[in-house]
């Protein structure tokens, strides 16, 4: 037992819950290097407890601490009322693994840990403030929840850790409109749709303030609720008292919960050094491990590298020095370096350039490396004075004509026997080709690293130089700045520009080094050459050549949206009774939850509605006309300013072309993300979206040719799952969604009802992604129990999905990743964590090996593309997930067709034969919106 707990003492209760989320949503994504374990919340958990417990001082300092937690179990509320929480969604999938280490977080800081099962936070929370209270004690409740306002006064005060302001009586008013001792009665009426407290329909907390300040308290209020004057809440209160009454105990904090803790065993005591510094040790926490190390007067011990693979152990080199690169200023030094290169016969290199557009940089300079140490730059764009490099600037003296540098390199650089390295190479490939050189072959280092390790960590160099090489790079904003006043790398003094590019080069060759013999350790040697590296060229060329958009079709959408919206703003305007923000999340919440006193208001913590889509959806299909009119006009303000308004500033002035760039190496199964602009996320779902494809035209005498896979991820699950049921179907070209219906149904085909045709289209793609009964029901708008009766027909129906569902979650835990037909490997981070942590790592691993497999299928198509069409009057211009589109003369159309339709329906093969066809759509028109 402790020291008595009474006068003098002063007791933090720490809202751990809060903290957690808190953190995950305050701090950018974190994996733990060594295995990808997700970590940012734990992070931010850790600097807020060191804040809040170990660094206050003065008044405030504790002397005694707890940080409470919710227990993952129903409470005594779901037997008051079992819809009690049912509306909140799951926590997000990189959260779950997280929980239990924040709990052994607080554990190694030697602070109580608390949590009891069939018991809230909140409750625990409520029964320490009052025992401490009537032990003569002072109470503060790290947290800023509304929910616990009600037990500020007498000793307990709030403490909001993230604005460090104190919460106390006044601020109580000012939040829900009476002291603390009536927060209970207007949470009562007013409800809480985050926690789904039905409240009084229509009650919002101003209302409900109102009465509460007129009628004294809530039970005299429903005594005498006939009194009130307006007869839509009077009789409101009236039908709905005693749903009124269950809310209240809903709301009300229980002062009498059990605690295995006594509160005199909740004193401060000091963390134990070797036992908190072990623990941030593991979570990798460096800033953190110093810090704590330096207050506590310990040594910070080592954090641990990040595991290496069992490849072939490469010699010790010695530390990267760049002190001693040769910067080359003459044709003489020049030629010796391009001798050098045909004798090693490959080369690391880097190109320098003006921009990160790489269809309007201009090169500066070009690094090269040969060996450990060995590394040179070779400047022939850099300037003085103005940054236009075509106005008054003027060439720094003593650089080569880049003419003549790359009239010698380019030799080397086409030459098919030597092998060009390079870090995210489709870069320095569209540069080159600009110029007039065919770069090949080439090695990628990006994609070595993405081939071996997507999904644990990032792929830029400056990350891969620090993980594997334990380097850290010179920071590019070193040299340019940043900001208004940063500069392009023309402008950085060679002797500066230098030691960075050379060190680019020897840092690529060296992670060459580290990454090619473990291709084949690791087994993706094949994924690396068949599917990553000669993706470059691919994409490069159809990045070079562009998609031809029409600005004035664009321009008359925007006039066209812009007087939509105004139309739906003076609707808009007529329904809340007067004009605000529509674009302000905070406005419109207060219109609709407090001025119209509409159901369903969610607040955050910070006290607004969230009127987020989801929530406007909802209120829309319950008949209400405002929110209906929001969503209107959001979506028409989104295809206004992402694309009618955005698309024209992305058009290339010297193609007059738009130009999106796509990244390989972006996400983990594979599939391929576009950027600058965007151009896969244009909305097709409804009639304007669909029109935004209208914009994007062929050239006269030319047409646009689109070809689709057909339903690849099913076709693809069929034959992984060996369903054949499904196959069948698909041998045949049954309607498949038709099929699933009458197989879970007991339905015919012939004449099935729409309705359940989309039921059974829903769950057939739903359960590629893990789709649960909360989301089915959410997407069908129908009873959750409903919902998960399908799924489970479905299962039964299939069984042989569900097999191969634990089949791929044993592999996974097994191997730590799982694989696509082809051999590509998605690593799985988080599958062998303990209880619900190991959920969204099972729910990615199933559906891996079908959106990798659909990926890869399509990312062979396009290899074999260029070949197939070469003499044809066509070019490949776009990829959208599992569809290509192309730019042809009129006249090849339809040979056009044909063979593309031949590549993309043959795509697996020979690697690996399918035993459902792959089927694809093809169309063509004046426009994309035509074509597809």
């Amino acid at each position: 037992m402790g020291e008595a707990f009474g006068k003098g003492c002063h007791l933090h209760l720490i809202d751990g819950s809060a903290f957690i989320f808190r953190a995950y949503h305050a701090l950018p994504p974190l994996t733990r290097k060594s295995d990808g374990l997700p970590v940012g919340a734990v992070a931010g958990f850790c600097n807020m407890l060191w804040k809040y417990v170990q660094e206050d001082a003065g008044s405030n300092a504790p002397t005694h601490a707890a940080v409470i937690f919710d227990h993952s179990s129903k409470t005594f509320r779901n037997e008051i009322y079992n819809a009690y929480k049912a509306n909140r969604p799951e926590p997000p999938e990189d959260l779950r693994p997280q929980f239990p280490l924040t709990r052994d977080a607080t554990r190694a800081f030697n602070i109580a840990c608390i949590e009891t099962e069939g018991f809230e936070a909140d409750d625990i929370i409520a029964a320490y403030a009052c025992r401490a209270r009537e032990a003569g004690g002072r109470v503060t409740i790290v947290s800023s929840d509304k929910d616990l306002m009600q037990l500020v006064g007498d000793g307990v005060e709030m403490l909001d850790p993230i604005k460090n302001k104190a919460i106390g009586p006044d601020e109580v008013f000012e939040k829900f409109g009476v002291g603390p001792d009536r927060v209970v009665d207007v949470q009562a009426l007013a409800g809480d749709a985050v926690d789904n407290v039905p409240g009084a329909p229509g009650i919002g907390i101003k209302t409900a303030a109102l009465l509460i300040q007129e009628f004294g308290d809530l039970e005299a209020l429903l005594e005498r609720a006939g009194e009130i004057k307006q007869p839509k809440r009077r009789q409101t209160l009236i039908d709905h008292a005693e749903q009124i009454r269950v809310s209240k105990r809903l709301v009300q904090l229980d002062c009498n919960t059990p605690l295995d803790v006594p509160l005199e065993e909740l004193g401060v005591q000091a963390p134990d050094p070797a036992r908190l510094l072990s623990f941030l040790t593991d979570m990798e926490f460096r800033t953190l491990t110093n810090r704590v190390a330096e207050k506590l007067g310990a040594e910070a011990p080592a954090v641990k590298a990040a595991p290496q693979s069992e490849a072939p152990a490469a010699p010790e080199l010695p530390a990267i020095d760049i002190t001693g690169y040769e910067t080359v200023t003459d044709m003489a030094a020049l030629q010796t370096w391009v001798d050098a290169i045909r004798e090693a016969g490959e080369v690391a290199f880097d190109t320098e350039t003006t921009s990160l557009d790489d269809m309007r940089a201009v090169l500066v300079g070009i690094s090269l490396a040969l060996a450990p140490g060995r590394a040179c730059y070779i400047p022939f764009g850099h300037v003085s004075g103005s940054d236009d490099l075509f106005g008054s600037a003027q060439p720094v003296a003593g650089q080569l004509p880049m003419a003549e540098v790359l009239a010698a390199l380019r030799p080397v650089l086409e030459d098919a026997s030597i092998l060009k390295i390079g870090q995210n190479v489709k870069y320095d490939w569209k540069l080159l080709a600009r110029n007039g050189i065919r770069m090949a072959p080439v090695a990628d280092t990006m994609l070595m690293s993405y081939a071996l390790n997507a999904g644990t960590h990032n792929h830029g160099m400056d990350e891969l130089a620090e993980r594997y090489l334990g380097h850290k790079c010179i920071p590019i904003k070193d040299l340019i700045g940043s900001g208004k006043s940063q500069i392009h790398f023309g402008q950085v003094a060679i002797d500066k520009a230098a030691p960075y590019a050379a060190e680019d080069a020897e840092v690529t060759l060296r992670l060459y080094r580290h990454f090619a013999p473990m291709l084949p350790a690791e087994r993706v040697v094949t994924v690396y050459h068949t599917l990553e590296a000669p993706m470059i060229p691919v994409l490069g060329q159809m990045e070079m050549t562009g998609v031809k958009v029409d600005t004035q079709v664009l321009s008359r959408m925007s006039g066209a949206f812009a007087q939509k919206m105004a139309q739906l703003e003076d609707e808009i305007y007529g329904l809340a009774g007067g004009s605000f923000n529509i674009g302000s999340p905070k406005q419109l919440g207060e219109i609709l939850f407090d001025r119209m006193g509409l159901a369903g208001g969610k607040q955050g913590k910070t006290g607004a509605f969230s009127t987020s889509a989801d929530v406007l959806e909802d209120l829309a299909a319950e008949g209400h006309d405002l929110p209906a009119r929001v969503l209107d006009w959001r979506q028409i303000s989104k295809l206004k300013s992402t694309y009618t308004d955005a698309l024209p500033t992305y058009v290339n002035p010297d193609t007059g072309r738009v130009h999106t760039c796509y990244s390989i190496a972006g996400a983990q199964t594979g599939r391929l993300a576009s950027t600058e602009p965007n151009l896969q996320n244009i909305p097709i779902r409804t009639d304007e979206g669909r029109r935004i494809r209208q914009a994007f035209i062929a050239p006269e005498g030319h047409r646009l040719v689109s070809l689709d896979y057909s339903q690849i991820e099913l076709r693809i699950l069929a034959h992984v799952a060996d369903i054949p049921a499904l196959k069948q179907a698909f041998r045949e070209g049954i309607d498949i969604h038709a099929m699933t219906a009458s197989q879970m149904f007991g339905v015919p085909v012939e004449g099935m009802d729409p309705m359940i045709r989309r039921r059974a289209k829903a769950i057939n793609f739903g359960v590629i992604y893990g789709i649960s009964g909360f989301g089915l029901s959410r997407n069908l708008r129908i009873p959750r129990a409903e919902a998960q009766s399908f799924i489970d027909t479905y299962f039964e129906r299939f069984p042989e999905i569900r097999a191969y569902m634990d089949r791929t979650v044993a592999d996974a835990k097994a191997d730590g990743s799982v694989r696509t037909l082809f051999g590509r490997r998605i690593n799985t981070p988080g599958i062998n964590q303990s209880g619900p942590a190991a959920g969204g790592a099972r729910r990615a691993a199933i559906n891996a090996p079908i959106q990798g497999a659909a990926a890869d299928i399509i990312r062979r198509a396009m290899i074999r593309m260029p070949a197939a069409i070469e003499g044809m009057p066509a070019r490949m211009l776009l990829q959208v997930h599992d569809e290509l589109v192309f730019e042809v003369e009129e006249n090849a159309v339809e040979p056009l067709i044909a063979r593309a339709r031949e590549v993309m329906e043959a795509a697996a093969e020979p690697a690996v034969k399918l035993s459902v066809p792959l089927v694809v759509d093809a169309g063509q028109g004046a426009n994309w919106a035509e074509a597809h």
